[in-house]
Order: structure tokens, then C-alpha cells, then sequence
């Protein structure tokens, strides 16, 4: 049962990602106002995908309104969805999905800014473009651990990301995520959490097999400001952290 499940999950997730970026690639050339349709594009998906996985998604908190710029803990590409499905925002993507078949072109016309994370001169750039984003009216939300993880702990923030925020004295949101898999033997760290080394439609094809899950977003209260962007890298951490369930 668990492979039919998958099967057709599969292929509800392709035909709807495929035929909304389609109608998106069409429309493109002609509508007016092209940020408020890409953004409906973007937040239709992000509910179908949280709707064909099964994923029931439990806010805790307050969700903060655009222009925002928030950082979590990173667990899956899950995560994104997820986010995306409460809060209208893009992300903040690795650089290398950009050569990903199909999927580079996809994230980027969804508005979603690459960042070289192994290149420190590339962040000032990618500072710029999140400084305009939200310039523009949008949310922006990066995963400043740099890497998915298995969800035991939140591993230490990249203080560099927070370079931008720091000259400029930009407050930062933040919030926790973590996965609860019920009534099954499967375990969230291993069945959600990307974090083995397996291919993307690998690791899809497992998180397919489950009949559902939970995710658990919390949200701080309030933003935090400091001028020292290795200060907020260690704030930030901490609040996440505070909030932060580790996954089983």
C-alpha cells in the first residue's frame, strides 16, 4: 500500500508543479503585476505539496507580515512548502540547485535568491537582492545553518549571512521547525529529515511512503536588531534554539 501511496503522490506532485509553472511560463509574457502572480503560483504549490504529502502543519506564535526578513533551523526541502504555505516569502536558496534539471529555472522564476555559500564574496550580493526583495513589499527567509539536517539539534549560525542586516540595522524574524511522524513505524528523522546521502526523487520516493505527518512551526515574538552580525548569529541561534523540538 505504501508504494501505490507514493506512486500517486508522485504523480500528483509532478503533474501540479509542472502544470503551474506552466501556466506561469505562458502568462508570464503577457499579465500586468508580475510579483502578486508569481507569489500566487508560489503559495498554490507550496498548499498542494502540504496537502498531497499529508502534512498537517501546526502554527505556534505569530507569523510575521511582509516585508520581513526571517531565518529557521533547516530539516528538509519540506521546510519551504511548509513556510511557504502560512507565510508569503521567498527563500534564500544554495547556489547549486541552480544547475538542478528543471528545478534551477523553477526556483529562480519564483523570485528565490541563489547564494554561493562557498564563496564569501557572494554574499554581499546576495545581501543586495534580499535588501530589495523586501524593498519590493516580500519575505524573505534564509536557513543560515547552511544545511538540511537530521533534527537532533540546530547547528551554529553562519554569521556572515547576517553581514547586510547588520550594517543596516534590519530586524530579523525567526522560527523554529521540527517533524512528528504518528502512527507509524517510521521515524521523522529518517522518513522527513534530509540529511543521508540520497538523491532528491530518492528521498521524495521515501517521504511519499508516509500517509502523513506533522509539522510544528514556532514563531518568536518579537524581531532582533544588533550592529554585530557575529552577536545575531549567536541571538538568533539561541532564540531558535529555545523554541527548537528536536525530531525522533
Amino acid at each position: 500500500m505504501k508504494y501505490l501511496r507514493a506512486l500517486v503522490k508522485m504523480f500528483l506532485f509532478f503533474g501540479s508543479t509542472f502544470g503551474l509553472y506552466g501556466a506561469w511560463f505562458v502568462a508570464d509574457f503577457i499579465i500586468p503585476n508580475k510579483q502578486y502572480w508569481r507569489q500566487l503560483i508560489f503559495r498554490t504549490w507550496s498548499r498542494w505539496f502540504v496537502q498531497i504529502s499529508g502534512i498537517k502543519v501546526d502554527v505556534i506564535g505569530e507569523t510575521p507580515k511582509a516585508p520581513f526578513f526571517l531565518v529557521s533551523n533547516h530539516l528538509s526541502y519540506t521546510d519551504i512548502p511548509v513556510l511557504r504555505s502560512i507565510i508569503e516569502s521567498v527563500f534564500v536558496a544554495k547556489g547549486d540547485i541552480e544547475s538542478w534539471l528543471f528545478a534551477g529555472k523553477i526556483v529562480r522564476d519564483m523570485g528565490n535568491i541563489y547564494i554561493d555559500r562557498e564563496n564569501r564574496r557572494d554574499i554581499p550580493r546576495a545581501g543586495s537582492k534580499i535588501l530589495s526583495k523586501l524593498h519590493d513589499g516580500e519575505g524573505v527567509i534564509i536557513f543560515p545553518e547552511g544545511t538540511s539536517t537530521k533534527g537532533e539539534e540546530v547547528l551554529p549560525f553562519n554569521s556572515s549571512f547576517f553581514e547586510f542586516a547588520a550594517q543596516t540595522d534590519l530586524p530579523i524574524h525567526y522560527a523554529s521547525i521540527s517533524y512528528q511522524v504518528e502512527g507509524s513505524d517510521e521515524k521523522a528523522s529518517e522518513a522527513i529529515c534530509w540529511w543521508d546521502d540520497i538523491s532528491f526523487i530518492e528521498h521524495l520516493w521515501k517521504f511519499f511512503q508516509l500517509k502523513e505527518c506533522r509539522a510544528i512551526i514556532s514563531f518568536g515574538y518579537e524581531s532582533v536588531v544588533k550592529p554585530d552580525r557575529k552577536e545575531l548569529a549567536k541571538e538568533l541561534w539561541n532564540r531558535v534554539n529555545e523554541k527548537f523540538i528536536p525530531v525522533i
